[in-house]
């Protein structure tokens, strides 16, 4: 049995990664459980393993005591004395009490603690082995599926991944080899729980960071993504260095680095737009491929809602296919977008104001200079009769 044991240690050491120490702690703490609970005993009892022989053994430790009270806890100075004249009052001897047949009862208790104790040890190895790769994209192999859940291999634990971080356009069978995001790493009731997607908006960001090496270096950055997994993904980039076109840097020579992202996630369309500082430029960019004639924003700052004007032939184009294309800018750019068209809108030219207002005013200087005039008329007439009057006087 001793040979069996130091086996199944060292398998489970092998294949759940829990080391041999964690088993003998869990294991001797269930035999000390079980001794107390079917041998209705309260000593003090401690549990030694001989890692040589693999063989456990259960010890009373007793207090040496010049006048035993409770000989469960305490042995007497005389007996100590015969086993070892060297034994002092205080002393703690310990006993060997280990029964020659626990019983099944006492079997199916040992066997439940050490069950709970290696999950536990399971659970602890498992999150402190994958929570390093949270949020990082990795390689796993899809094992099975049912209605709730696709469940996928990732080294020598089972991921889960539900159907709301499922690809609507992807079917998953068995043995197929899948790129994923570990999204959440934790444990619940039933033990470890690792949860990844392939619809999350950073498996975008991971793919072209692995595509792009100025993405991964921080020369060119991705400021925000929308995404609506397996049908359309707009992206916003800018270059920390003033001589690197990012969106070109991306899309790549002939389109070859963004065209790989888009095989990897089954032909999701993907628009990788400019990153702007002014906010009218970048809802402009969002809206692509939709051309912008102008951008006006509310009065509420914290609202944060803008009214775009598009050509009267572009609207179909800047709302998108059930209005997706200006959900996806929205939620790039963070502002509510309101699309109008052209002809559906007043402009008003500041030019033709300037030139009415200087009409109205030569007008009215003209009309001044003209009662001028006049009344410089009536006055020389006036003056002319008089002077003819005192004539003929």
């Amino acid at each position: 049995m001793s040979k069996e044991m130091l086996e199944a240690f060292a398998t489970l050491e092998k294949t759940k990664g829990i080391k041999q120490d964690v088993i003998v702690d869990a294991i001797k703490a269930a035999l000390v459980a079980a001794y107390k609970k079917n041998y209705n005993q309260a000593q003090n009892v401690e549990v030694d393993f001989d890692e040589r022989r693999g063989n456990f053994k259960v010890m009373a430790v007793k207090t040496v005591v010049d006048e035993v009270q409770d000989d469960r806890l305490e042995v007497s100075l005389k007996d100590a004395l015969a086993i070892n004249r060297a034994y002092e009052v205080g002393d703690e001897i310990r006993f060997e009490v280990t029964p020659k047949n626990f019983g099944r009862i006492a079997a199916q208790t040992a066997k439940q603690v050490i069950m709970q104790r290696l999950r536990e040890a399971e659970r602890s190895h498992i999150i402190d082995e994958y929570s390093q790769y949270e949020d990082e994209l990795v390689t796993g192999t899809v094992e099975r599926r049912d209605n709730r859940f696709v469940y996928v291999k990732i080294g020598n634990v089972e991921a889960i991944m539900p159907q709301c971080d499922q690809m609507p356009n992807e079917v998953y069978n068995p043995q197929d080899q899948i790129r994923v995001l570990v999204t959440h790493v934790g444990s619940d009731s039933k033990g470890a729980q690792i949860v990844v997607s392939r619809t999350a908006p950073d498996v975008v960001k991971r793919l072209f960071e692995q595509e792009v090496p100025e993405i991964y270096d921080g020369t060119v950055e991705i400021v925000s993504i929308a995404r609506e997994a397996g049908d359309r993904t707009k992206m916003a980039v800018k270059s920390n260095d003033p001589n690197i076109d990012p969106v070109g840097t991306c899309v790549g020579q002939k389109g070859a680095r963004v065209q790989n992202v888009v095989n990897e996630l089954g032909g999701e369309n993907i628009d990788v737009v400019k990153y702007e500082e002014d906010p009218s430029d970048f809802i402009a960019n969002a809206l692509n491929p939709a051309e912008v004639i102008a951008v006006q924003f509310g009065d509420d700052e914290e609202e944060k809602s803008a009214l775009v004007i598009v050509p009267d032939y572009q609207l179909s184009l800047a709302i998108g296919k059930k209005g997706q294309n200006v959900r996806l800018a929205a939620r790039l750019t963070g502002y509510k977008i309101d699309i109008r068209p052209e002809s559906e809108v007043e402009f008003v030219d500041e030019k033709s104001d300037d030139s009415a207002k200087s009409t109205e005013t030569t007008a009215e200087e003209d009309s001044s200079a003209d009662t001028d005039t006049a009344d410089e008329d009536t006055t020389v007439q006036a003056e002319e009769k008089s002077s003819e009057d005192n004539t003929e006087g």
